[in-house]
Parts: C-alpha cells; sequence; structure tokens
C-alpha cells in the first residue's frame, strides 16, 4: 500500500527553516509521488557515493538512511545548498518489482544533504529491501528487516558487534567478512570516526588523502568531511547496505575522554559537541528523536526482539560527571564513591534501572561504550585503575548491579566496546567484595582496525589479568568482531578474528567461542 503524498510546498518549506530540530521533521514531509523508473545512472557524479543504510528496527518498520555527496570529500559534498528531493521505496523483493512503501522526501543542506526516512505500517519479523532516486541516479539496493512482533517468542536472534575503526590504522577487513555472515542485526558501540588528524599517505593504508581531509576535524564541515572518508570505504557500505544497524558513540567521535562538555584537554566543547552531534546524526540511520537539540542529542534508546532480547543501548559521555579520580590511570578514590556522581545521568539511569526491573525478556542487553568489569592494574600494591571506565564510578556501577540483583533481571549480558582488546568478564555485584554475587556477564569486543596490527595492549594488560579473577578471558592484540547466537536456553559468543588490517581481503576465523546458560550468570569457554 502506498500512503497519499502531500505536493511540496515551498512557503512551507520556507516558514519551517526556524531550527535544526524543525529540519528533521520538515525532510520528512512527503513531496510526491510515483514508481521508480528503470534502474539507469545520469550524466553526473553518483550522488549516492557513500551508501545506503538502514536502523533501529522495529516490528513495523525501520530507519532508512542516505546522504546526496556526489562530491564526497568537497564542502557540502558537491551539491549546491539548497533543497533536493529524493525518491525512495522499499519492496518484499530484491529485484524491487512488489513495491509495499514509497515516497519523496526533501535532502536538506542544513541536514547535510542527509536523508532519514522512518517507513511504517510493515509486517513484523520479515526482510526488506529499499533504494532511493536522485534525478536520473537510482542508489544500491539495501537489505533490512523487522523485529518480531512485541508479544512474539522467537526461537533466535543472530547479531554481530563492533566498534573502534581508525580509518588510518587499516583496512577494514573484518567489515568485508562480516558482510558474509548470517544475521540479523549489527550493534556498533562507539569509535566510528577519530578526530585525529590524519597522515598524509593514510597512514597503515598508504593511500594518498586529500589535503582538506587531514585536519582534526572541528567545525561541522570539517565534520562532514572526516565521516565521508569514513563511509567511503566499500567494506563499510556493504555491511551498512545488508543488515539493520543500532548505534551508539562513545568518546572520538568529539573527543578523547571527554565527559558531558569538558574534556582533559579543554574546559568547554560545547560547540565541537554540538558540531560533532550534528555530523553523527547526519551520517547514521538514526530516528528523528535523534536529531540534536538545545545542546542535547538524545541517543538512549530501547530495542525488543518479542520476548527472546531487550536490547537497551546506552549514552555513556554525554551526561557523565568528571571522573573522580581523574581522567585515566590512577589510584581508586573515595570521591568516586559519592552517590551524586553519574555515569548515565539521572535521566538516563533512572531509564536504565526502571527498564530493567519491567523487562520480561528471556536476555537483557546493555550496549555499553566502556567497560564494566574491574580491571585492577596493580593489585594489593594499589588499586589503580583506568578512571575513564565504570572504574571511575562505582557507585553509579552499583546502582545497576543492585538493581540486576534486586530487581531479579532475566539474564543480563553487557557487549561493550572501546578497549582494542577482548575481555570476557564476570559482573559482580560488588567488586569492592570478590565473594559478592555474578549478577551479569560481559564481552568486551576488539577493535575493527584500531591499533593495527601492532602488539600494543596484550604486553600492557597481560600482566594485570591475574589480579582480577573475574576476567575469564583476554587477548589484545587482534582485530575483528563479535558475533552472538541467542537462544532461549543459551547465548554463544564467537570472537570473529581477521589474519590481519594490512590488506582489505584478509581472512577471519573464529578465535574463541564463550556460552552462557540461561540462568546462570558468567560465561563458559567451549
Amino acid at each position: 500500500m502506498t500512503p497519499p503524498a502531500t505536493p511540496w510546498n515551498r512557503r512551507r518549506f520556507a516558514g519551517a527553516l526556524g531550527g535544526v530540530a524543525g529540519l528533521a521533521a520538515l525532510a520528512q514531509v512527503p513531496l510526491g509521488r510515483g514508481a521508480f523508473a528503470a534502474p539507469r545512472r545520469g550524466h553526473g557524479r553518483d550522488p549516492f557515493s557513500l551508501g545506503v543504510a538502514s536502523g533501529d528496527p522495529a516490528p513495523d518498520g525501520f530507519v532508512l538512511w542516505t546522504r546526496l555527496a556526489p562530491e564526497p570529500f568537497e564542502p557540502d559534498g558537491g551539491m549546491p545548498r539548497r533543497p533536493f528531493p529524493v525518491s525512495w521505496q522499499v519492496a518484499a523483493d530484491p529485484d524491487m518489482r512488489h513495491v509495499v512503501r514509497r515516497g519523496t522526501v526533501a535532502a536538506l543542506p542544513e541536514l547535510g544533504h542527509s536523508v532519514h526516512v522512518e517507513p511504517v505500517g510493515l509486517r513484523p519479523d520479515r526482510e526488506y529491501w529499499y533504494q532511493f532516486r536522485h534525478g536520473a541516479d537510482l542508489s544500491p539496493v539495501g537489505r533490512t528487516r523487522t523485529t518480531p512482533a512485541r508479544g512474539a517468542r522467537p526461537r533466535r536472534l543472530s547479531f554481530a558487534y563492533a566498534s573502534c575503526q581508525d580509518w588510518a590504522s587499516g583496512y577494514y577487513s573484518a567489515y568485508r567478512n562480516l558482510a558474509d555472515e548470517d544475521i540479523d542485526l549489527v550493534a556498533h558501540l562507539g569509535d566510528y570516526v577519530y578526530e585525529g588528524g590524519i597522515p598524509a599517505d593514510g597512514g597503515y593504508r598508504n593511500t594518498p588523502v586529500p589535503e582538506r581531509l587531514r585536519a582534526a576535524p572541528r567545525t561541522l564541515e570539517q565534520w562532514r568531511l572526516r565521516y565521508a572518508l569514513y563511509k567511503s570505504d566499500p567494506d563499510l557500505q556493504r555491511a551498512h547496505a545488508l543488515f539493520p544497524w543500532i548505534v551508539t558513540w562513545d568518546d572520538h567521535e568529539v573527543q578523547n575522554d571527554y565527559a558531558g562538555d569538558v574534556s582533559q584537554y579543554e574546559d568547554d566543547i560545547r560547540a565541537l559537541r554540538l558540531a560533532a552531534y550534528q555530523a553523527y546524526y547526519e551520517h547514521q540511520p538514526l530516528r528523528r528523536s535523534a536529531i540534536p537539540r538545545d545542546h542535547e542529542m538524545r541517543l538512549y534508546r530501547r530495542l525488543t526482539y518479542g520476548d527472546l532480547a531487550q536490547f537497551n543501548v546506552l549514552d555513556g559521555r554525554q551526561y557523565r560527571d568528571i571522573p573522580p579520580g581523574g581522567w585515566g590511570e590512577a589510584p581508586a578514590t573515595e570521591a568516586a564513591y559519592d552517590p551524586s556522581v553519574t555515569m548515565l545521568g539521572e535521566r538516563q539511569e533512572r531509564w536504565l534501572l526502571d527498564g530493567l526491573a519491567d523487562s520480561r525478556a528471556r536476555w537483557n542487553v546493555l550496549a555499553n561504550n566502556v567497560m564494566m568489569g574491574r580491571l585492577d592494574h596493580d593489585g594489593p600494591a594499589g588499586d589503580v585503575l583506568w578512571h575513564d571506565a565504570w572504574d571511575g564510578f562505582p557507585a553509579a556501577r552499583a546502582r545497576v548491579t543492585d538493581r540486576l540483583a534486586q530487581a531479579r533481571v532475566s539474564n543480563p549480558v553487557v557487549i561493550t566496546g572501546d578497549w582494542h582488546s577482548t575481555f570476557v568478564n564476570d559482573i559482580h555485584r560488588d567488586f569492592d567484595n570478590p565473594e559478592s554475587a555474578v549478577v551479569a556477564t560481559e564481552f568486551v569486543g576488539t577493535s575493527i582496525s584500531t591499533n593495527g596490527d601492532g602488539e600494543v595492549h596484550g604486553p600492557y594488560y597481560g600482566p594485570m589479568i591475574r589480579h582480577n579473577p573475574h576476567i575469564r578471558f583476554f587477548d589484545g592484540d587482534r582485530r575483528g568482531y563479535v558475533r552472538c547466537t541467542v537462544e532461549r536456553d543459551a547465548w554463544v559468543t564467537d570472537l570473529r578474528m581477521v589474519s590481519t588490517v594490512g590488506r582489505p581481503d584478509a581472512p577471519v576465523e573464529t578465535f574463541a567461542s564463550f556460552v552462557v546458560e540461561n540462568g546462570v550468570p558468567g560465561a563458559r569457554q567451549l
């Protein structure tokens, strides 16, 4: 079925440009009607050079994304600074013959000519295909799927998660392999881009980089160029086109180890953060509810897969306090136990705790940006910790672990990025008491490319593991992603590691696998 269209009214268009928050709704106004012509290319550059993507699936729909950028490494993507109509359609078949939804919306210069479409009224737990058109140009066909109905009892869910994809550190061979997986979803847990300068030779990729792309981004236009560089990678584009994604950020989407509107380098990063947040929205398949407004971007949200799994997607950067113990490696401090110190902010923390207590899902997932498990660096010698993780916020962590225990939350599993290393952790109710109950399991995934093929974290973190008996597994220097298969009685995690990031076609292997059994917190290696 095709809903009736609304003509493009230019006066309506001009009158609604009162702020960025209004632009997201305006961009959704239907602009016309009609089926796509047969696939063909126009005479100019490809306006869909950055690919297509889908995300935030629901039982009746999802988000569809693209951005018009015929010259992706030029200001404004090579587009004139005026709105353009972009048509979209969703089909029940990969040949796009059985079209079930279609429309035409505005690609606005104020949003980088990005497009975020939210089709609804689709059938639950079904594959769909989608495509965009601008003028005579058609985008690649993307594939996505809806989630099971809220009352459904699905037998199985398979997904992968990734993080930390520094473009200059290596090729995205992990994504080339991930694209061949039989999975329903991809979760990205932060550091989608990095904020530092890029060498002229492209670093580990040994690829010449245009001068305007090299500087550390500070302005919105520079952030758009940074995302364009990353999203120009064909393997990243293919992974986006094949699966719906859910995304959250960590620090490098703005500045290393920042907290709220302060970093260890600058006392006020509000302007930088606002530009970075808008560029993030413009380049991700996020709903209109995520559009930045009033210097805030609502990123935490919840997705369900019937009664099998509930994903609590966390924002561990925007609302956190400055860590009382300092920005990095330092001894534990009593100030961090002050109950007023927050990692998630009061509103998000209340949302999380209430949602966990109310959940009826078999598996409850916390999609998280930094490690929740304790990492004692020196044991009895002094309890040195890394304060940019949950270790810097022990009272806030205890409020979460207490709720997991008190509400008897079913099978909590924390999936985490950030560390460029792999950890499998038992999450204790009280890490200051090693005899306290294990209330959850944490899988910390390695990076897609960051740190390249170097041995960096293995020699550094390896000697610390003996001080942390709750860490069941550690590997410091392999790159890849994590694949999870969730069934009603067990959760299986496979560590999928590539042999090198020095070439894009590196093979992948399962380095190790773990199982969490229903009702038994803690992972066991298979």
